[in-house]
């Protein structure tokens, strides 16, 4: 389960010039980057219930994985891991590969991907037009070892987002996502989440919101959306299993075949199962709300904030519940939003659609 990091063979004196150069780019482009919108979903029929979205897809490299690429980049650079010249080598199924591309371009540094051979081709061409290369493997369980690999025979250094997402974030605060999250929240009617809802690929998103509730003292609880064919929701349940056989999930992002260094399974209150289907319709039904294309994940998540609004409402409960917009539907034309791709997938759409678009006009999933 664990994953071993590779360090590059760096001078043994190394180059601190270069390092604070570096810090001060990468923390110069922070400076000049607004904080991203929190938008509220409106549904009229729940009206004790406000729902608000996280818009990560506003980053400049369009998705969530902006923040956790910058965090990486400076834990590598604050540990003596990257160098002048060093190959930058990351394990990936596209949006955090993108984001890296963008910082180690800004650093003059080389970049590769390794990738599901299933990739959205919107993010590939991402990747290259920031100066990376995209290294696509058939078999989705072997990027981890493919990178090793990569990195050990580059002389380059192996990000490893996958082990490094939960510590190399500030869960404390320093404008992590949930000190944004409360900070947005803070003149609403609820301003202390019910919950907070979001998928796990890494497990840093969950990490560090759990966290963070916990050290301040929130009483906000934490759902992950998970896919159905993904391993967190049974290692949530039963901790003894960390694998997954079978076909992984068409979710791009969430949901893994086996449990990442990076999930912290005691700080997620839930675990919401969303299956393929459920998830790529919530998107389209939410892009259609929005007004703008919401990728996959973000579907994920959305029919996760129905179960729970509907369940609140029931109850008699009021309150707020907050969640993420991962990424751009933009990256997914050629896939989720391609009839003729969800029929080659075999999914069956229109009855989830009909039930979320009777959520967001009726309150219930029901």
């Amino acid at each position: 389960m664990t994953s071993m990091t590779m360090t590059p063979a760096a001078p043994t004196n190394v180059d601190r010039d270069w390092v604070h150069w570096a810090i001060g780019r990468i923390e110069a482009d922070f400076t000049r980057s607004a904080d991203t919108h929190l938008l509220p979903v409106p549904i009229p029929a729940l009206p004790d219930v406000a729902l608000y979205l996280k818009d990560e897809s506003s980053h400049p490299t369009g998705s969530l994985k902006h923040r956790l690429a910058r965090s990486l980049f400076l834990y590598a650079l604050s540990n003596g891991w990257l160098h002048r010249g060093c190959p930058v080598i990351e394990a990936s199924s596209g949006s955090t590969a993108v984001s890296e591309a963008y910082f180690a371009r800004m650093l003059g540094l080389p970049f590769i991907a390794v990738v599901p051979a299933n990739t959205a081709p919107e993010k590939i061409a991402a990747i290259a037009d920031l100066g990376g290369g995209a290294h696509p493997v058939k078999d989705a369980r072997t990027i981890y070892t493919v990178a090793e690999d990569l990195a050990r025979t580059s002389g380059g250094h192996y990000m490893d987002q996958f082990t490094f997402a939960e510590r190399a974030t500030d869960w404390r605060g320093n404008n992590n996502i949930a000190e944004s999250i409360y900070s947005q929240m803070a003149r609403e009617p609820h301003p202390v989440p019910a919950w907070i809802v979001c998928g796990a690929g890494t497990g840093g998103t969950s990490a560090t919101i759990g966290r963070f509730a916990r050290y301040h003292r929130h009483t906000t609880q934490v759902c992950v959306a998970d896919p159905a064919a993904s391993v967190f929701h049974r290692h949530w349940h039963d901790r003894t299993v960390d694998t997954c056989e079978g076909p992984t999930s068409l979710i791009e992002g969430i949901g893994r075949p086996r449990v990442e260094p990076s999930f912290v399974p005691g700080v997620v209150d839930r675990m919401v199962v969303v299956s393929d289907a459920q998830s790529i319709a919530a998107a389209r039904a939410i892009s259609r709300r929005m007004g703008k294309l919401c990728g996959g994940s973000t579907g994920t998540n959305i029919w996760a904030c129905a179960q729970l609004a509907s369940e609140m409402a029931r109850a008699g409960q009021a309150g707020s519940i907050v969640s993420i917009l991962c990424d751009s539907g933009e990256r997914y034309r050629s896939s989720y939003f391609d009839d003729v791709w969800i029929a080659r997938q075999g999914l069956d759409l229109a009855p989830h659609e009909i039930a979320i678009e009777r959520f967001l006009d009726h309150g219930t999933l029901d």
